[in-house]
């Protein structure tokens, strides 16, 4: 296959991968040799192109699909078969993936002001609450979309496609629509996965999720009372509370003090 061929098959590749929302990250030698010369990587997929050997694509692939889990693109600078180092070669690795999503469950007073600041910071957001009269488009204008279904059937279906860059955030408190929520969620490759409710109402929810049969491993996961140890008490201050939490969490700030891991009242 020509180079000519190669780089059209490639782009229609990528342009498939966009419209499918499946996120791809495309590697192309910028200076050196092999110069344009192109590597299409996606997690579970056979590479398509060559930066010019087989050792050179290997160890490309492995640092594309790195910046891919990352959400990021770099340039990087590797020897002639990949070595690292090194300065004959400059890649640009370029990630292709969809906004991260975040999903909302519980039509409730605080999710209105967590849909505009999750909007802010880039998110999708989806709102779901089985409740019909309480979830529509016209309460949560700023939702991407806005779902009335019980939330471990509305998981069960994008059990594969959350990724560690997103959020699943239960507001709903109400142990009818939660332990479902959480231990749905709990199945997910999601990053982030917080709940509302008072330390009481954690506790009585953590007792039915073990009897449920959620071991405490993954309980673990859940950051109950949901959101950062800020004194905030508005919706407003509640939603930067929680964005600050995940901002923490997806960055490994272990320093910030959680909600959860703190004592005393949630609100001063």
């Amino acid at each position: 296959m020509n180079e000519g061929t190669y780089s059209t098959l490639i782009f229609d590749t990528l342009a498939h991968s966009l419209r499918e929302r499946r996120p791809c990250a495309l590697a192309t030698i910028i200076t050196g040799k092999g110069v344009r010369s192109k590597l299409l990587v996606a997690a579970g997929a056979k590479a398509l192109g060559s930066l010019g050997n087989t050792e050179i694509d290997r160890i490309i692939e492995r640092d594309a699909l790195g910046e891919l889990a990352a959400g990021s693109s770099s340039v990087r600078h590797y020897g002639s078969n990949g070595e690292a180092g090194e300065q004959d070669i400059q890649v640009f690795i370029e990630t292709f993936a969809p906004p991260p999503r975040m999903i909302i469950f519980g039509a409730v007073g605080f999710t209105a002001a967590l849909s505009r600041a999750a909007k802010l910071l880039g998110y999708r957001v989806t709102i779901c609450d089985a409740r019909a009269t309480f979830a529509t488009s016209a309460r949560f204008p700023e939702a991407d979309e806005v779902v009335n279904e019980w939330p471990d059937r509305f998981l069960l279906a994008l059990t594969d496609e959350l990724r560690p860059q997103d959020a699943i955030c239960v507001l709903t408190h109400d142990h009818k629509f939660d332990i479902p929520a959480i231990a749905a969620a709990l199945e997910t490759q999601v990053g982030y996965i917080g709940a509302m409710g008072s330390r009481r109402t954690h506790e009585e929810r953590v007792k039915l999720l073990r009897e449920a049969g959620v071991a405490d491993p993954a309980l673990a996961r859940v950051m109950a009372p949901i959101g950062l140890d800020i004194g905030s008490r508005t919706p407003e201050e509640t939603a930067i509370a929680i964005c600050a939490e995940i901002i923490a969490v997806r960055a490994g700030r272990n320093s910030i003090q959680s909600l959860r891991d703190s004592s005393g009242p949630i609100h001063i």
